[in-house]
């Protein structure tokens, strides 16, 4: 039996069924790479061959359901991920521990490829996860853990953790900005908020709580080719004859736009687009975190998100393509635009390839925490990489007519001594 492997749409072998039991076996084969057996019309997951069905369906059962834990050979207290360390610590004894170099390098994978796999049934890594009740987060929970905090919103849950089959982060950002440095990021984003109120800035001191979370995240590459029409406006000019305010004939210079049709093709590429993969938090506070250090991702290990929590992603893979299509599609019709020329332009239609679409699943990491201001609950997000903080804040209303009734003064004066002149 000839056996033909595809990862990332690029063919393998081919191998013979033992040799790829050795491949399975060391890792060089993943158990989301297609197949093709000779003899047969269509791919299929490396794990439905023949002679191999049985054999993954009994190493399945070893994928973890959670991220691993590590525990501190000197008081078996579970180790903690150190930010900007590079190290775990265990909160009871202080010991250090060095994190597990990273194997491999952040390689990207091919879109369609991954959508034959997970259509097919591919195994992919099981997690323990609990849906929030309150705001539908799907929390990632620690080995034997049954209770907690929902990480977005503080509600306690007790309650046993459901499966779900879910692709493995292929990346991820380390936490960089440290607990401390998050909260300091915090009390400043807050004093500088020139509207909010006097008694918030008091309050922000006493804040203390904050989690440490990571947010699932898809990146795209892929090429792009768009045939279009549209239509290139010269700009011309006429004079125009008028009457002034006082009765006087006036002439004047008036802008036409003449008006030719225009069609072509572009070209675009694009690298890293970033989606978010959860719409637990509001879109725009996440996209306001960018930019992130996406050429520091480092391959993911569960080392860096011990003692953080990490939530699954909801927005599947080709979801998220459509979301990135709508990122990609401000620049393609700056392209066209351009390509167009003229003094103005009008796009009638356009029809866009993609190609070579790759992506790449990873992890990026925020100090997260809600708390409660004249009985309102207020959510914000610090960026542990580079300490950008966004979030809800309330306003003084006060200092806002203050302000409104100061600009009034001002123009109000302004005009008193233009009609004295």
């Amino acid at each position: 039996m000839q056996i033909t492997i595809n990862r990332d749409g690029e063919n393998h072998g081919p191998y013979t069924l033992e040799q790829v039991r050795g491949l399975l076996a060391d890792g060089t084969l993943q158990q989301t790479d297609l197949a093709h057996v000779e003899g047969t019309d269509n791919w299929m997951p490396v794990t439905q061959v023949p002679g191999l069905e049985k054999e993954s369906t009994e190493s399945s059962r070893d994928i973890p359901t959670t991220p691993s834990t590590f525990k501190c050979t000197g008081c078996a207290g579970e180790l903690v991920y150190s930010p900007g360390a590079a190290s775990m610590e265990c909160p009871y004894c202080g010991a250090t521990v060095e994190c597990p170099e990273p194997k491999g390098e952040v390689l990207e994978h091919d879109f369609e490829s991954q959508l034959l796999a997970l259509e097919s049934g591919a195994a992919t890594t099981t997690v323990a996860e609990v849906d929030c009740e309150a705001c539908g987060a799907k929390n990632q929970l620690e080995a034997n853990q049954t209770s907690g905090e929902c990480a977005f919103c503080g509600t306690p849950f007790v309650q046993q953790p459901q499966s779900a089959n879910t692709l493995q982060p292929h990346a991820v950002l380390p936490f960089a900005v440290t607990r401390e440095q998050g909260l300091e990021h915090f009390r400043s984003w807050i004093k500088s908020r020139w509207f909010a109120p006097n008694k918030l800035k008091q309050f922000a001191r006493d804040i203390e709580k904050l989690k440490g979370l990571y947010l699932p995240h898809w990146t795209y590459d892929t090429h792009t080719i768009t045939d279009y029409t549209g239509q290139r406006g010269e700009a011309y000019y006429v004079t125009e004859s008028y009457t002034d305010s006082n009765g006087n004939r006036q002439t004047r210079q008036v802008r036409r736009i003449r008006w030719y049709p225009a069609w072509g093709r572009v070209f675009v590429n694009f690298d890293d687009i970033l989606i978010p993969a959860s719409d637990t938090l509001p879109r725009k506070y996440v996209d306001e975190l960018e930019p992130w250090d996406l050429p520091k991702l480092t391959p993911y290990n569960d080392a860096y998100l011990s003692g953080f929590q990490s939530e699954s992603y909801s927005t599947d893979l080709r979801a998220g393509f459509n979301s990135a299509k709508e990122k990609m599609e401000p620049e393609i019709d700056g392209k066209i635009r351009w390509d167009i020329g003229g003094d103005e332009q009008r796009i009638l239609s356009k029809t866009t390839y993609y190609h070579d679409i790759t992506f790449k699943y990873i992890l990026l990491p925020v100090w997260i925490s809600a708390y409660r201001f004249k009985n309102r609950t207020f959510q914000f997000l610090v960026n542990a990489r580079t300490g950008e903080v966004q979030g809800e804040r309330p306003w003084s209303w006060i200092k806002i007519t203050l302000a409104v009734l100061a600009i009034l003064a001002v123009i109000v004066t302004i005009v008193y001594f233009a009609d004295q002149k």
